[in-house]
């Protein structure tokens, strides 16, 4: 009875969470139409969080592919079907690992900064000092980093899928001698406009996540300093986690949507 106690508390607890969440993410919606634009505070979180985001971007997608297209090939050459590691790689960059890679590096990247930052002005009193001036706090801090996470997140999960699929081909062409015409024949074969489109709908909604997530746990912190260290840590951990559940069922849907080989043509 005392497991089945604490199982219940926990389930209420993580629905009362889900629910702070959505009035937030319902809020900073109403915001995107309806409040204030600051184009000036757009382009500084667009240069934060994706212009200083490239390196750890490019560089984790890079060897993502080039591990995957390693130990695809070691597998493959048992059965003779080399070639077919491209197709996999590029596939498998655009549909899963390229959205998953880029959303947990942002999670920490990003996502535990912004937390740091607006909970130093939440227990600062800053925020407070915002709403005296009236300006609402998700206009001026939330909606300017969910635009900027917007535009700049399909442009990152771009580069890592990009990086990842030209270390691919190094390693598949010029580390394990397979044929460049052959390798890159299967590759477009079997990459289409789908899987670009399932990479861009992953990213919208990761970043969504992460910005919400973030945000939330900056805009509730207390007790000091050591609540601003738990509140980051609570928005790396919860968005890292929440990308890698969504991402399951996101997959789930989307391969209804857009079955693997299909095309808009």
């Amino acid at each position: 009875m005392i497991v089945f106690s604490i199982v219940g508390q926990l389930f209420l607890a993580f629905l009362g969470y889900l629910g702070e969440l959505t009035v937030l993410a319902g809020n900073a919606i109403e915001s995107v139409f309806f409040g204030k634009k600051r184009i000036r505070l757009i382009f500084q979180q667009i240069a934060e969080i994706g212009y200083r985001s490239q390196p750890v971007v490019m560089v984790t997608g890079a060897f993502t592919g080039a591990v995957l297209t390693a130990q695809s090939l070691f597998q493959f050459s048992k059965f003779g079907m080399e070639t077919m590691g491209g197709a996999l790689v590029s596939v498998a960059m655009l549909r899963e690992l390229g959205p998953v890679v880029t959303g947990l590096m942002l999670s920490g990247r990003v996502g535990a900064s912004i937390a740091a930052e607006i909970g130093t002005m939440k227990v600062t009193e800053q925020i407070d000092a915002l709403r005296v001036m009236n300006v609402h706090p998700v206009d001026y801090l939330v909606t300017p980093r969910l635009f900027a996470m917007l535009i700049a997140i399909p442009l990152l999960i771009g580069e890592s899928a990009a990086f990842g699929i030209m270390a691919a081909n190094i390693v598949g062409i010029h580390a394990f001698g397979i044929g460049e015409a052959y390798w890159k024949y299967q590759m477009g074969n079997f990459t289409d406009l789908t899987d670009i489109s399932i990479a861009l709908i992953k990213g919208l909604v990761f970043g969504l996540i992460i910005i919400i997530v973030s945000c939330h746990q900056g805009l509730t912190a207390s007790q000091g300093a050591a609540g601003v260290g738990r509140g980051t840590t609570r928005a790396m951990v919860y968005s890292s986690l929440l990308i890698l559940i969504c991402n399951f069922f996101l997959t789930l849907l989307l391969n209804m949507v857009f079955p693997a080989g299909s095309s808009f043509g």
